[in-house]
């Protein structure tokens, strides 16, 4: 898996400080992507044990909340190998002190969970049973509101994981309620 970046003090994606790595390749092409460069399945650098080790040292940190790993896309299945080790290290190491959100173009309960699913792979269920939050589905640009809380377009949800699979339904967090901006006068 090649990656474009690691940001090590991100406030955009995820609530709290957080570390995220930006991983490469992506079908979904959304127009008006904000990442458009990281479609390319080369774009950036191979990811290797060091990338891994820079990501531990920086959640180390009391002021970081968690990891986000968003892309490109984290789901597409040539990435889902590396991605689960990356989260299985960071669960080894912080167990739950630590909460990890995942960005996708696919949905949870259409692409991800079902066997059939477009990117189901042998890692998608241990991905998802270890991350805490997923903002699933498509950029739509005709569907941009930029008050909404981390995502961009009003069909992408802001699912709270643990819950949705303990229920076997998407269950939303609070997160994805969107409240009216009123500038204060």
């Amino acid at each position: 898996m090649y990656f474009g970046k690691i940001n090590k003090n991100d406030i955009a994606n995820g609530e709290g400080v957080r570390v995220s790595l930006f991983v490469s390749g992506c079908r979904n092409c959304c127009e008006g992507c904000f990442n458009k460069e990281t479609w390319n399945f080369k774009y950036g650098e191979p990811f290797e044990k060091s990338h891994l080790d820079q990501i531990i040292e920086a959640l180390k940190f009391d002021h970081i909340k968690g990891l986000t790993i968003l892309g490109g896309e984290p789901f597409e299945p040539e990435n889902q190998e590396v991605v689960y080790n990356i989260i299985e290290e960071v669960r080894n190491t912080y167990g739950n002190t630590k909460n990890i959100w995942m960005y996708s173009g696919y949905t949870m309960d259409k692409d991800m969970l079902p066997l059939d699913g477009k990117v189901h792979t042998t890692y998608t269920n241990d991905i998802l049973n270890n991350i805490d939050i997923l903002v699933d589905g498509r950029f739509e640009i005709k569907l941009l509101n930029l008050a909404l809380k981390f995502r961009g377009s009003s069909n992408q949800r802001i699912i709270d994981v643990k819950q949705s699979l303990k229920e076997n339904k998407i269950v939303l967090s609070p997160l994805n309620e969107y409240k009216n901006f009123k500038p204060q006068k």
